[in-house]
């Protein structure tokens, strides 16, 4: 599809919007659910080159992204990915593959930089033809290992982080995002588009990132596996910020084992600093703990505080933890969180103060050419272009965020200090200790909601934030569905237990297997309950 054609249905699809149900569903896609080791078996038997996955998969977004069911997932498309697919075909025939992801089409979240002729801007107007000086740290791992990355996808605005009343998957530059499972349901945010990329075959994986609930979420809206690293796990060098404290990139894909594949390749020690020896790092094996036989003697702290919101959830989630007791988990029922939600406050003041300072910084060092430099230019462009940048919703949280002081602030060091007191040392780490756990569980969320720009989004209950606020692992995989619509259980613990987590959600994903693609149903009405 040629890059002027895509900007084109780009457009439209956005002045249409969620008004235009789909005429006719989908027909099915030669790569439907297909792994990356499956894609890679493919490229290594001749059955696909590399650039006919691009070709494939380009037409697939031009068939039902921006056509047909306009899901509207992917804000831009790499005008490269066939000249580099092409590339990676020859490199296969004369060096061999460089390893599971050479040759494989991957999307990125659009706040991820990169170096080509693709544009980083967050989804928002003010950052139009702002050029970054060199790739993401993420984005260089992926071209290294030689994954083509195909695009980029639509996400909230900012990373929903511009108004308390905003309707996750809408940015100014991209429209809405629709939820392939029922089109009038939100795709949860802020990585809505790679959530729906994924879930609807237009990619083989995707990278999101997460300040708090951004990869979980989307991921159990749309029935996928999503792994938010232990912050400082993955380098977040390149990545429009929110937070320092509690930013980071992960995976987001079809099943546990794509999501050990991406992750172990993001993890890597970052080749600038290995310059003396000109090596480039081995990927880590994150692979090693897909064991099937993983609940087997795991403790798991069921956290009750999580669960009440919804009664189908809650029946879906004790048949889960009934199954898994099978499968030989010993479950400690309730092991909650004692500070469970006595840091929302001190968590949304640390953000105010770095996504200031942090995005100043980023915005900053897009150099002189860069259409705004500060977080008062973005308030001031979003003001000027408020007939464009703000028909539904403000910008609430920048202006407080704009008025706080530098991280030298006493009121920031305490909120600090008191979010990782109560998320860590009094939270997470606490009851795992005393109760001997290997993991803790509790649904991810609820059923999509309705999009709603009048009123924004409607979240009825879940589990992200201590891992979030605490930096440490959270892995969701799908739980099942809800009148058809995708519900998540998540597993999480204290830092860097991602092996651990790993060999949990494969084991129970493996027991499972509740994942199912979408059906691009116009809306929940038409979904018959399950």
């Amino acid at each position: 599809m040629k890059r002027r054609d895509f900007l084109q249905a780009t457009a439209a699809t956005c002045a249409v919007a969620l008004a235009n149900p789909a005429s006719a569903l989908p027909t099915a896609f030669e790569l439907d659910e297909l792994t990356i080791s499956d894609l890679q078996q493919g490229l290594q038997s001749g059955k696909y080159t590399s650039r006919e996955l691009v070709e494939k998969y380009s037409d697939r977004i031009s068939e039902i992204d921006k056509k047909g069911p306009a899901l509207n997932s992917v804000i831009e498309m790499n005008p490269d990915a066939e000249k580099i697919a092409t590339a990676l075909d020859r490199e296969r025939k004369e060096k061999g593959s460089r390893g599971p992801l050479h040759g494989v089409p991957i999307l990125i979240k659009d706040n991820i930089d990169t170096q080509d002729r693709m544009m980083t801007t967050a989804g928002s107007l003010a950052l139009i033809g702002a050029k970054p000086a060199r790739d993401a740290f993420v984005a260089q791992r992926l071209r290294e290992e030689g994954a083509v990355i195909l695009g980029k996808t639509n996400l909230s605005e900012w990373a929903n982080f511009r108004s308390t009343k905003s309707s996750s998957g809408w940015s100014a530059r991209g429209g809405q995002t629709r939820n392939p499972y029922a089109l009038d349901r939100n795709p949860c945010g802020s990585s809505s588009g790679s959530g729906v990329a994924v879930a609807a075959n237009l990619c083989a994986a995707a990278i999101g990132t997460e300040t708090d609930g951004s990869i979980v979420c989307p991921s159990s809206a749309n029935s996928l596996v999503g792994i938010k690293p232990t912050v400082g796990l993955i380098r977040g060098a390149g990545i429009i910020p929110i937070a320092h404290s509690q930013d980071t990139a992960g995976p987001m894909t079809r099943t546990v084992r794509d999501g050990a594949i991406l992750l172990g390749v993001l993890a890597s020690t970052n080749p600038r600093e290995h310059t003396s020896t000109n090596r480039l790092p081995a990927p880590v094996d994150y692979t090693k703990y897909l064991d099937k036989d993983g609940l087997r003697g795991m403790r798991l702290g069921v956290a009750r505080k999580h669960f009440g919101f919804n009664d189908r959830v809650d029946k879906l989630m004790n048949d889960l933890l009934a199954e898994m007791k099978k499968l030989g988990a010993v479950l400690v029922d309730p092991a909650d969180i004692p500070t469970s939600g006595k840091f929302d406050d001190s968590e949304f003041e640390v953000l105010l103060y770095e996504f200031k300072a942090d995005l100043n910084a980023y915005l900053a060092g897009l150099g002189p050419q860069a259409p705004v430099h500060s977080l008062k230019d973005v308030i001031e462009f979003n003001e000027k272009n408020r007939d464009r940048e703000m028909p539904y919703f403000g910008q609430d949280i920048m202006i407080r965020a704009e008025a706080k002081g530098p991280l030298t602030s006493k009121a920031y060091i305490q909120a600090l200090r008191k979010n990782h007191l109560l998320t860590r040392s009094q939270g997470i780490d606490f009851v795992m200790k005393k109760h001997r756990l290997n993991a803790m569980v509790a649904p991810t969320g609820g059923p999509p909601w309705p999009t709603d720009w009048i009123n924004g989004d409607h979240f009825s209950g879940g589990y992200s934030s201590a891992s979030a606020v605490a930096g440490y692992p959270h892995i969701t995989v799908p739980a099942g569905y809800v009148f058809g619509l995708p519900v998540g259980i998540s597993f999480f613990g204290g830092a860097k237990s991602e092996p651990t987590l790993i060999k949990i959600a494969y084991a129970f994903e493996q027991a499972t297997k509740r994942r199912r693609p979408p059906k691009f149903l116009p809306n929940a009405d038409f979904v018959a309950t399950d």
